[in-house]
């Protein structure tokens, strides 16, 4: 929604009138319109750092789709997941922020579909009333019915391939590094031991090792790491942000730009130039 206009302020004076003591916690305002990957990939990468019983509202895509060009629509729903609540437009977000993982439960809200007035700002007047229940100790059942299905936006997987890793930049941080999704999980099953480039975008772009911190490297110098969440990322160290510098502008790097790891059995290539033949 940004943070030129009212509507953060409205959400929140709605919360603050409603739940005189709540905790707002702001994770995104600036998520790309629409885009469900990006609002997946941001809350997946925090969400754990918050208590149990916390609500997370999702007000990405927050329209509501009903039968509307052949769909089977889309509804306001309710996940529970690992204790903590997550009230979204079933729009996809659920499946992509789950991945392979299962909720505790999940639910679809009763009777906000009749109201045409809540249309008009579905984020404020189906979203957030069902977490201000919630925070008021309401239980879900009480609102909502049980569902056993919800939609999953397409979110790109890394794959791997013999001595080959394939992944793509999901995200771009406000310091200009590119975060990808190959884990760190991924990378460990070639072995600790195995030779390889990461390589992106040009032949003269390549990094052959994984640095523990930025400043591992001089300062200006590319870097990779795994961060905090386990994700590849590629960096400028001290790159410092998105108007001087970074991997996004000296790389040339974008969202969905394809990252290559390739490893290399000892003995099986002479030259580096080998790797981009």
């Amino acid at each position: 929604m940004g943070l030129n206009d009212h509507y953060v302020a409205s959400l929140k004076g709605t919360i603050l009138g409603a739940v005189e003591n709540a905790s707002i916690v702001d994770i995104s305002h600036t998520v790309r319109p629409f885009d469900i990957s990006e609002a997946s990939f941001l809350l997946a990468a925090c969400y754990k750092d918050f208590p149990d019983g916390t609500v997370h509202i999702i007000g990405v895509d927050s329209d509501p789709v009903i039968n509307f060009g052949g769909s089977d629509g889309s509804f306001p729903s309710v996940m529970v997941y690992e204790k903590q609540y997550f009230i979204s437009n079933d729009n996809g977000f659920f499946g992509a922020f789950l991945k392979e993982n299962k909720p505790e439960s999940f639910w679809r809200l009763d009777n906000v579909l009749s109201n045409p007035k809540l249309f008009k700002f579905p984020t404020k007047n189906m979203l957030l009333p069902v977490g201000i229940k919630l925070l008021q100790g309401e239980k879900v059942e009480s609102f909502a019915s049980p569902q056993e299905e919800y939609k999953n936006a397409f979110t790109p997987t890394a794959i791997s391939e013999p001595n080959l890793i394939k992944g793509h930049v999901v995200h771009i941080d406000s310091y200009g590094n590119a975060i990808t999704n190959i884990n760190e999980n991924l990378f460990a099953r070639f072995g600790n031991d195995a030779p390889f480039v990461i390589h992106f975008k040009k032949k003269d772009y390549f990094i052959d090792i994984i640095s523990n911190t930025y400043n591992e490297v001089p300062e200006g110098e590319k870097v990779a790491i795994f961060n905090e969440n386990g994700l590849l990322e590629i960096a400028i160290n001290r790159g410092a942000n998105r108007s001087t510098g970074g991997a996004e502008q000296l790389f040339g790097l974008h969202v969905g730009d394809m990252i290559r790891v390739e490893f290399t059995p000892k003995g099986s290539r002479e030259t580096l130039d080998s790797f981009f033949t």
